[in-house]
């Protein structure tokens, strides 16, 4: 029976070609037969036709060796565990199974063929219905006591950081109590200093180790980690470093119990790292130290049930370990000795050739790569470089390929178009090595990227973001209808894969779908109400993004108003003419942190009239101007009226045209002079003047002012008549020669230096709009003004030449 099923085998793969052929031929007459066997497979036909022939030629490969026949079986069993088969539709899988290859075969489908795959699937059939029913229970095991021991973990840390913020401030208070009773000079007990002689001497690390091994016994472990370790210790096996490794991914592993390709793939990511490990390694050690911690931490649910669960579990992980270890160090060695041989030229071939190779096996795939010939090489040459940088940082390339994979929902990038892209650049390997191990290390290495990428893509790629690659407004509505009001705002503003996010709000804006942004935005700040709850999205939104006004100013400003009208409910019900109206400003006003937030300066910036006059800005401008800046300003204000009065009475009270003057007034108009300088020497501001290019503060009227008054005190201060007086030798006096020849530069010097000084009072208008409105309108008035004369200078110029060139001796008639 064995033979005839291995020549029908045969027979069907020489007559029919490839696996996928087979496979899509056999899925087409069982989806024809029994239409909801499809809500059973989750991936792409092809791609579950490819896996299931290879899964069929593996357990026909083996039908004769039962040992061997039963470890294949438990292993598709278990990849399987999410599937609902039972006897009926098993039923359904073997008879078209078996009407696909006598449809094909015809009379040479032997009935001792069909008898022996008649057996092999009702085996298989009834092996996974008792797999599922018999591991659901120890998954169901598995994951309840796991929940118990973190939930137990958290607990007892949430406990420690109380305990020690109460002791942190019983201490506090006991030190702040005995200072007070204690003299200004106390006498400090005398303490061994260490070598340096800059505090107490503390123990080595190593040296004794009583001090670390009694602390360490005094802290009863209360996680699981913590519990493995000190097990670990304990059982004889402290130097085996490689547990802190494996309990890194440990809580991954166990979560995805059910999930064999996730299971998997952490596998093969954790034997890389163990790959860096110099140590020896024995994995059936864990299994007991987890055995041990497990039955400490749940001493009242531990049983024998527990005992074969998790002892499945690991047994499971050991043997997904034990196939690669030790080959990941040889891969990346042949791997990384291939690319440093390899001669330019070639490199360069290589990197062009992979994606046209992969276009060549699957051509929908130019659809998705739309960018230049340098993109694609450079894309190539990328793709090529992870290969060995995932053998040489795993955990690392683990984080970006997740948040690329990210990057690959938005561009909705089907995931079957991985498998194709593998088999291309192995393809493509082989035609440059004839290296198997060089040709095996990239395409396992390239293997585990593209499932990585596809199993970010599936995890990922959620309703609404679907619904954004379509930029349709009543789809994304349908999509945001799924989910409850609670989740409404997380499922719009985070998707998280891993330790990967990515937000569809900023994702729609990016990629230009603003319709589904604009939507996006509605719905967050939608009030909703269920009971008692209300559902409002403006803390999500501001928390995910606090920078999202500045966001929407550069990629999206017509989004602003959007933001800006849902800040404000407005009632349905009136009285007595009146409407209550709440505005939300509060993460206008100050971010997370409770400064003051830059979104009032972002919208300046922007500069657009109708935001700055929408009520949400108005209001929280007024918020920020009467609570806090207007008292900062009048305080700034009046340093300048007191500097401009101190001028005024040292240029007009004290200064007399007199031939005499008393030394007494000659002293303090020098000390004013003194001051003006030192004053404004000291502003910040305008010693930024020096900077090349101009800066561009320069252009705001009041800072140029500033900046001109600096000069035109400096310049006083170098026509001063009190210097030249002093410098001739007369004393504290400005009734000199030199002076004297001095005071009408001086006097034009200080009569533009009080006119800059009132023009820097003017932003006091600000305190009347309709005073504010008029300086307004003059300084846009005098621009216009400005090219006015600047034209009519020119016309004069233009007459002035022109009547000069007239012949003014011509003889009258």
């Amino acid at each position: 029976m064995v033979s005839a099923v291995h020549e029908m085998w045969q027979a069907w793969g020489a007559q029919t070609g490839c696996k996928e052929t087979r496979g899509e031929a056999f899925y087409t007459m069982l989806f024809d037969a029994a239409p909801s066997l499809q809500l059973l497979f989750k991936n792409p036909k092809a791609v579950t036709a490819m896996r299931f022939m290879e899964g069929l030629g593996s357990l026909v490969s083996v039908m004769g060796k039962p040992v061997a026949l039963f470890k294949e079986v438990e292993g598709i069993g278990f990849r399987h565990l999410d599937l609902d088969v039972t006897s009926i539709r098993a039923g359904f899988f073997r008879e078209a199974l078996l009407e696909a290859i006598e449809e094909v075969l015809g009379n040479n489908f032997s009935m001792l063929a069909r008898a022996g795959v008649h057996c092999l699937l009702n085996y298989t059939g009834g092996a996974f219905i008792y797999i599922r029913r018999e591991y659901a229970g120890r998954i169901k095991t598995i994951m309840t006591s796991w929940n118990i021991v973190q939930k137990s973990a958290m607990e007892a840390w949430f406990e420690e950081q109380t305990r020690d913020e109460d002791e942190t401030t019983s201490v506090e208070k006991k030190e702040a109590k005995d200072t007070e009773k204690l003299p200004e000079k106390k006498t400090e007990k005398s303490q061994p200093m260490n070598q340096a002689g800059q505090g107490p001497a503390v123990p080595e690390a190593g040296a004794s180790g009583e001090g670390i091994a009694e602390d360490k016994a005094m802290k009863v472990p209360t996680t699981f980690n913590e519990m493995l370790l000190f097990n670990a210790s304990v059982m004889g096996y402290g130097n085996s470093a490689w547990m802190s490794i494996v309990l890194l991914q440990f809580d991954d592993m166990v979560r995805n119990v059910a999930n064999y390709t996730r299971l998997q793939e952490e596998c093969d990511v954790m034997s890389l790292v163990l790959a860096k490990y110099r140590g020896k390694i024995i994995l059936p050690e864990f299994k007991a130290v987890t055995l041990a911690s497990l039955r400490s931490l749940l001493p009242q649910d531990w049983d024998t049930e527990h005992e074969i669960a998790w002892g499945w579990l690991w047994e499971n992980i050991e043997s997904l370990l034990s196939a690669m270890l030790g080959k990941p160090l040889l891969q990346e060695q042949a791997l990384e000795r291939f690319f440093l041989g390899m001669p330019p030229e070639e490199a360069t071939q290589l990197r062009e050739q992979l994606f046209p190779s992969f276009f060549a096996l699957a051509p929908a795939g130019q659809d998705f790569l739309k960018q230049s010939a340098t993109r694609i090489n450079f894309i190539g040459d990328k793709v090529v470089a992870m290969t060995l940088e995932m053998y040489r940082a795993p955990r690392r390339m683990v984080e970006e390929i997740s948040a690329l994979g990210l990057r690959h929902v938005g561009y909705a990038i089907p995931t079957e178009m991985f498998p194709p892209f593998v088999s291309a650049g192995v393809a493509l390997m082989q035609s440059h090595t004839t290296d198997e191990m060089v040709v095996e290390a990239f395409r396992w290495s390239l293997a585990l990227i593209a499932k990585i990428l596809v199993r970010t893509i599936s995890e990922g790629s959620t309703l609404v973001m679907k619904a954004i690659n379509t930029n349709h407004k009543l789809t994304l509505k349908k999509a945001m209808d799924v989910s409850s009001r609670g989740q409404r705002a997380n499922d719009l503003l985070r998707i998280t894969v891993g330790t990967q996010s990515i937000s569809p709000f900023y994702w729609s804006i990016d990629s230009g779908a603003l319709v589904c942004a604009q939507t996006i935005l509605e719905d967050l700040l939608t009030i909703r109400a269920d009971r008692d709850v209300y559902y409002y999205g403006c803390n999500d939104l501001f928390t995910r993004h606090p920078e999202v006004m500045k966001r929407l100013c550069v990629s999206a400003p017509v989004l602003l108003d959007t933001l800006l009208n849902g800040l404000v409910w407005r009632s349905r019900q009136t009285k007595e003419g009146m409407r209550r109206v709440n505005y939300y400003v509060k993460h206008l006003i100050q971010d997370l942190d409770g400064n003051a937030s830059p979104n009032l300066e972002w919208l300046v910036q922007h500069g657009d009239p109708n935001v700055i006059r929408h009520p949400t800005v108005i209001l929280f401008a007024d918020i920020l101007w009467h609570r806090v800046a207007s008292m900062k300003f009048v305080a700034s204000k009046l340093f300048s009226v007191l500097i401009l009065i101190v001028f005024v009475i040292g240029q007009t009270v004290l200064l007399r045209h007199s031939s005499q003057q008393t030394p007494e007034e000659e002293y303090v108009m020098f000390a004013c002079q003194l001051r003006k300088f030192f004053a404004d020497a000291r502003n910040g501001d305008c010693r930024r003047i020096f900077r090349i290019p101009i800066p561009a503060y320069l252009f705001n009227l009041q800072d140029a002012a500033s900046c001109c008054l600096l000069w035109i005190l400096v310049i006083m201060c170098m026509q001063e008549p009190f210097f030249w007086c002093l410098s001739d030798g007369f004393g504290v006096t400005q009734q000199c020669e030199g002076a004297e020849a001095r005071k009408d530069f001086y006097s034009v010097a200080a009569f533009l230096a009080m006119i800059l000084y009132w023009v820097l009072l003017v932003d006091l208008a600000i305190f009347s709009m309709r005073i504010s409105a008029y300086v307004l309108v003059c300084g846009r008035v005098a621009g216009e003004v400005g090219l006015f004369l600047v034209a009519f200078v020119l016309l004069l110029l233009a007459f002035s030449t022109a009547i000069s060139s007239l012949y003014h001796e011509m003889p009258s008639k």
